[in-house]
């Protein structure tokens, strides 16, 4: 698989990264052995580059990540976690509304220099390693002051002293993002569900600071939570069910993949790609099959046609450029 450099660092990543949220049982539980057979089934098909959190399965994700890559030579692939979340145990929890079969254990937000330096000590050990590539501040929304004065400021210590090769953050959104990017000197982001086929609105702002500035984007919830896989299920949009309107552009947007033989899923990930600020494309899977059809849609062939017909149907930003200059 193809890598490329990641911003200005010396991180060499592959294109497509797995994100492991369902490996932490996101909506519904997955087994250990499911877990390690969905990495592998990415492993076996080039992909180098892995993102995790302690959010993800109350640590069960760490944990599954951390049991396959421990297998595997160190400096063969490229490892991201977050902080800003502790985990502690919570005898009899309630039910959460995200990750279902999760250990009795909550996470709680701490975006302090003391508390992030704990959080990255408590994720190699679940991950079982003694070093991490690149560290995210997760999900500061209603924190950014302590983000900048806290976790930021353990971040660039740990980057300065060697431990880490990158800093950034990760979000469901690109406005804060932004402020970050000219607040602090970070090296990528994960921004999720943003820039997609259904939306586009980090246009605006982000994508192009990013560029002038060398911040490389890794790009999750591509498909939106799953409504751009299959906008005729139980179609989910950003974690909550898709509105009738987000359905129906879903279903516009199949049915035009459909008039020039192609996939939904094979324009969501490639018209991504396509935009120079996009370093990374990462997938989501709970099955090794999930995970290997990911894979195979960024490759599938999409005809030029389908491209052209997009931009003149006006179902995407004029601004987003398209793969092959559509």
């Amino acid at each position: 698989m193809e890598r490329v450099r990641l911003g200005r660092t010396s991180l060499d990543v592959t294109r497509l990264g797995l994100g492991t949220a369902p490996l932490g049982g996101l909506f519904e539980p997955v087994s250990d052995q499911d877990a390690e057979a969905t990495i592998a089934a990415a492993w076996s098909n080039g992909v180098r580059f892995f993102d995790t959190a302690p959010f993800y399965g109350f640590g069960l994700a760490e944990q599954r990540l951390g049991a396959f890559l421990r297998q595997q030579p160190r400096d063969s692939y490229v490892l991201s976690t977050k902080v800003g979340r502790l985990l502690r145990p919570e005898p009899n929890p309630a039910e959460d509304p995200q990750f279902k079969g999760v250990p009795p254990v909550r996470a709680y937000f701490d975006y302090s220099y003391d508390g992030v330096m704990r959080s990255v000590e408590e994720s190699l050990t679940r991950l079982g390693f003694d070093r991490i590539d690149i560290l995210l501040v997760h999900d500061p929304d209603d924190h950014y002051d302590d983000a900048v004065a806290g976790a930021f400021r353990a971040l660039q210590r740990l980057r300065d002293d060697g431990s880490i090769k990158a800093i950034g953050a990760g979000m469901n959104q690109s406005e804060m993002l932004a402020r970050f990017a000219e607040a602090v000197s970070v090296d990528c982001f994960l921004l999720a569900g943003r820039y997609t086929l259904l939306d586009q609105g980090s246009l605006n702002t982000l994508l192009s600071l990013c560029q002038r500035q060398s911040i490389a984007i890794l790009l999750g919830g591509i498909y939106n939570s799953g409504i751009l896989a299959d906008p005729f299920g139980q179609a989910k949009f950003n974690y909550e069910d898709a509105n009738a309107d987000l359905v129906a552009r879903a279903r516009q947007l199949d049915a035009l993949c459909k008039q020039h033989g192609t996939e939904l899923k094979a324009a969501a990930i490639q018209f991504c790609l396509a935009h120079p600020a996009i370093t990374v494309g990462l997938q989501g899977a709970r099955t090794a099959q999930e995970a290997a059809d990911n894979i195979a849609m960024a490759q599938a062939p999409v005809p030029a046609a389908f491209w052209r017909a997009l931009r003149d149907s006006n179902l995407v930003d004029a601004r987003a450029p398209l793969p092959g200059g559509a």
